[in-house]
């Protein structure tokens, strides 16, 4: 399968030439494919945050080059606008990004610098909305009179709202109380589900990661150390966690119960897995 985004020897340099150089992504090498939901994780200084603003041209490369389509975004700088209207990237707390008068306008922004006629951009901020799980209603409204949940999906659909082919979102639910959480994940998911557009999530969540992810791409200290599907990552749990990270909590669990004698495995990383795991041991022992 021919990837939409490939890195190759990838390497950003901040402080180049002074006394605080350090490369914050060092030899990254990965592919990123058409509908596919990939998570990224990694310790803080990982690299993650650096990596994913390479990914749309919002950094240009120290070394190695990003290529979106078959195509090096830097081979032609006057492209790189074109660039991000394709690949969408989401910051941490993007409702702090947050300027117009109305949702409308906020999310419609995008759209018409793209340069679309109004009822194209009409479709889209109402599409963009409805993906988000906010209601026509909200339209009109200022952004600064909605809640920070309401905020941060408004700031989402902005960049939905350009139908790029891939959305990159970086920490999407961080600082969202549980609820709000499950919603927005909920909400992202239903989106990659329907649009077929591939989808990068950055999180510091384990478990985040574990429920909602095709694939995982593991960082740490400015490269790639693991890569794999969810159970392949995990799998390798004492890895993560000798290199900072942790792993999910059904993961720990089971773990725990590996610990004491029981036979299951312990890469388990979502309830229903471990829910699975249990039954099957029970079934397995009342046959004897």
């Amino acid at each position: 399968m021919e990837p939409i985004i490939r890195v190759d020897n990838l390497t950003h340099t901040y402080g180049l030439n002074t006394p605080f150089c350090r490369n914050a992504v060092d030899g990254v090498s990965m592919e990123i494919y058409k509908g596919e939901f990939l998570g990224i994780i990694g310790h803080t200084g990982s690299g993650k945050s650096t990596l994913i603003q390479h990914l749309n041209g919002l950094l240009q490369p120290t070394g190695g080059t990003v290529s979106l389509g078959g195509k090096d975004i830097w081979a032609d700088p006057k492209n790189i606008r074109d660039v991000r209207f394709r690949v969408g990237l989401v910051f941490q707390y993007p409702e702090y990004q947050l300027f117009e008068e109305t949702v409308y306008k906020d999310i419609a922004f995008g759209p018409k610098n793209m340069g679309l006629d109004a009822e194209e951009v009409d479709r889209r901020v109402r599409s963009a909305l409805a993906f988000v799980g906010l209601g026509e209603e909200m339209l009109d409204k200022s952004p600064f009179d909605l809640s920070g949940g309401q905020k941060r999906r408004v700031a989402i659909a902005g960049v939905i709202a350009m139908e790029p082919e891939a959305l990159i979102l970086d920490e999407p639910s961080a600082g969202l109380d549980p609820a709000g959480r499950k919603s927005l994940l909920g909400n992202i998911r239903s989106y990659h589900q329907k649009s077929g557009a591939t989808v990068v999530m950055v999180s510091h969540s384990m478990d985040e990661v574990a429920e909602n992810v095709d694939r995982i791409i593991v960082l740490a200290n400015a490269g790639v150390v693991m890569s794999g599907t969810p159970h392949q990552v995990f799998s390798r749990a004492q890895e993560l966690l000798d290199v900072g990270l942790n792993v999910p909590q059904v993961t720990q669990v089971a773990m725990a119960l590996v610990r004491q004698g029981v036979e299951i495995d312990p890469a388990v990383y979502t309830v229903a897995d471990l829910r699975r795991a249990l039954r099957e041991l029970k079934g397995g022992r009342s046959g004897c």
